[in-house]
């Protein structure tokens, strides 16, 4: 299974347990690229539809979403249904046509990376209109070192040892690659990147649930993601049924360059 279609086989679970965008964040968007409420935005990987609707609750309804899964794609088509102006293609963004384009900004929320840089960004270059924008996000995974986290990490290392998150990139690191992968393809000038912030709480019961809805944990074994997510549950029970997560969202902002 490969990661960009890991999602597509939960689209209920992935919509009611993943966070959604900042609203502030939507803002930045707008701000920054000078869309107006009719201009043309081209979302790359809506999932389940949880940054169009930040998109439509500044009222921005003018928007061409790909999506590969198709179950996504339905499901999302269904959600916005009742905006005529909302396009849902079910495709992948490599073999996508281009119908529609240009556009004045292109947008995509934790799907990007799914895309080889050196086509994803000459692409998105090519469909938008002189004075388009991209705006493209990532949630961030922060870890934590306190007494609940060092205990869940333990599991990991027993049983998925690539998944310990003290060996991976630390959230700085994993920002200062995108922004030099945005930098790097030459096409986008003015790189602005914002980061936002909070700590969400979850009982033990979503926060497996969460976990189960990330592409890495569900390419486990049935039998390896199972054994971890008990224990990552019980672990969490037994400290008093909560855990406190740092939740970071990173957007990269660029001018299309002429």
């Amino acid at each position: 299974m490969q990661n960009k279609e890991t999602f597509n086989f939960i689209p209920d679970e992935y919509e009611k347990f993943r966070p959604t965008y900042p609203d502030e964040m939507f803002d930045d968007i707008f701000c920054y690229s000078n869309a107006e409420k009719k201009d043309k935005i081209l979302e790359i990987g809506c999932g389940t539809g949880q940054a169009t609707g930040g998109l439509v609750g500044k009222d921005y309804k003018n928007i061409t979403c790909i999506e590969l899964g198709n179950k996504l794609a339905h499901f999302t088509a269904e959600k916005f249904k009742a905006y005529a102006s909302i396009k849902v293609i079910n495709t992948s963004f490599e073999d996508w046509n281009g119908e529609g384009s240009p556009f004045k900004l292109a947008v995509s929320g934790t799907a990007f990376h799914f895309i080889d840089p050196k086509f994803g960004y000459r692409r998105v270059w090519e469909l938008l209109e002189d004075s388009g924008t991209i705006g493209f996000f990532w949630t961030i995974h922060v870890p934590k070192y306190d007494e609940i986290h060092n205990e869940i990490r333990s599991h990991y290392v027993e049983l998925a040892p690539h998944l310990d998150d003290s060996k991976l990139q630390t959230p700085e690191e994993s920002i200062d690659e995108r922004r030099t992968i945005t930098e790097d393809s030459g096409l986008f000038s003015n790189i602005l990147v914002k980061e936002y912030n909070q700590v969400l709480t979850y009982t033990s019961n979503d926060y497996v649930s969460l976990l189960n809805t990330n592409s890495k944990h569900r390419q486990l074994s049935e039998s390896v993601k199972n054994s971890l997510l008990n224990r990552i549950k019980n672990s969490i029970d037994k400290s008093g049924g909560y855990i406190h997560k740092d939740h970071r969202v990173a957007l990269f902002l660029g001018k299309k360059l002429m």
